[in-house]
């Protein structure tokens, strides 16, 4: 019986000669493809337009961030297709949550939204591409092939919405306080902690306090990255009075 089934399953499949051997391989390695959205009719017809393309499988469907997280865990697949409005768990909580537990997946946003903060987020969460639902079938698949190649794709106003944000950020460095800068200077000049506290006439602890505010605001891992960087963008000097 086994053998009529796996007859009738290959009845549409090529023969096993040179071309059918190689659009077998073909099909072996088509990208495994978990669509997650919660309105039905959007997977359908995100399933039927990917439905075109050789190279695609769509391997499930996830209807909340929380089932897509499950999916992800049990079907390992290459990519996935994540909405980011959703009831319970949202498409960002949820793209972290995959890319922590299946770290060779990769997540491409699908949404309406095209919010400036939404999109940071996104990327933040470890999403790769970010594209809205208007997009063509064409761009949808070259987009899902290009990231598993580990190229990201944006959508237009994606980029915009990125754009206005970094337009709008206050400078690098401006949120430090008078202390911190003063306690930067000394960074610059490589004085030990203890050098530091004797200078200001303040506690140890009280540098490393500093220290630690400067390197969290400026996004830096140690003293030294500091020091570089507070020359490079002069940020060592004292504010005008």
């Amino acid at each position: 019986m086994s053998a009529a089934i796996e007859r009738i399953r290959c009845c549409n499949e090529p023969p096993v000669g040179k071309q059918g051997v190689t659009d077998l391989a073909m099909m072996e390695e088509r990208i495994r493809l978990v669509i997650v959205d919660d309105h039905p009719m959007m997977r359908s017809g995100i399933k039927a337009i990917l439905a075109t393309a050789r190279t695609i499988e769509v391997v499930g469907e996830a209807s909340s961030g929380e089932e897509a997280v499950s999916l992800c865990k049990t079907l390992q697949p290459n990519v996935v297709l994540m909405d980011l409005i959703m009831p319970g768990m949202g498409g960002v909580a949820a793209t972290r949550a995959v890319r922590s537990a299946c770290p060779e997946t990769r997540v491409i946003v699908l949404t309406s939204f095209d919010d400036g903060t939404l999109v940071q987020d996104a990327i933040r969460a470890g999403a790769m591409s970010f594209l809205l639902k208007n997009v063509s079938g064409t761009v949808l698949t070259d987009a899902v092939v290009a990231a598993t190649k580990g190229q990201p794709t944006m959508a237009n106003e994606a980029l915009h919405a990125l754009m206005d944000i970094a337009a709008n950020l206050p400078p690098l460095g401006s949120d430090l306080t008078d202390r911190e800068r003063e306690v930067l200077q000394f960074l610059v000049k490589g004085l030990t902690n203890a050098q530091i506290a004797h200078q200001m006439s303040i506690s140890e602890a009280t540098v490393r306090f500093h220290v630690g505010n400067i390197l969290s605001k400026l996004g830096l891992a140690n003293r030294t990255e500091a020091a570089a960087f507070a020359r490079e963008h002069n940020l060592h000097a004292q504010r005008p009075l």
